[in-house]
């Protein structure tokens, strides 16, 4: 139907953020068990957190610089990397979700994979946001 709004273009982003955020503390209550260690607590935390907080300072920036010229919000402006971030992270998400109590868990590759995927996306949260801020930092110094 091609309906917008300017409510709409900015709730948009911000349910993502937090439906992706909630999965991601829903996927941290319960530990993995890895067959050589048995229960890691850490493994899925680690990128949750790096992703989580990439995406809380993306907002702020992205904010910060909406209030500032025209320049700074070219330089926070969605790229590819930040697509394939999103590509790996729904990834990830989808099949960890989807084994996480059926018969599709426990140990084997589809697990692995989600993991996998989950940690490619952290790198790619961090990666981006090195990026952002590599941006900003040149506009700022002119």
């Amino acid at each position: 139907m091609r309906l917008g709004s300017n409510f709409g273009a900015f709730l948009d982003p911000v349910a993502d953020k937090l439906m992706v955020a909630t999965t991601l503390v829903l996927l941290c209550t319960r530990p993995l068990e890895v067959a050589m260690f048995g229960q890691v607590p850490w493994l899925m935390a680690v990128p949750s957190v790096a992703i989580i907080g990439r995406e809380i300072t993306m907002s702020a920036v992205r904010e910060w610089a909406a209030s500032q010229d025209t320049k700074l919000l070219e330089a926070v402006a969605v790229n590819n990397l930040g697509k394939w971030k999103t590509a790996t992270q729904m990834a990830a998400l989808t099949i960890l979700l989807a084994t996480r109590d059926s018969s599709l868990g426990g140990p084997g590759i589809l697990v692995a994979s989600g993991v996998f995927f989950l940690y490619i996306s952290a790198g790619l949260s961090l990666w981006s946001l090195a990026v952002y801020i590599g941006k900003i930092s040149k506009v700022l110094i002119k």
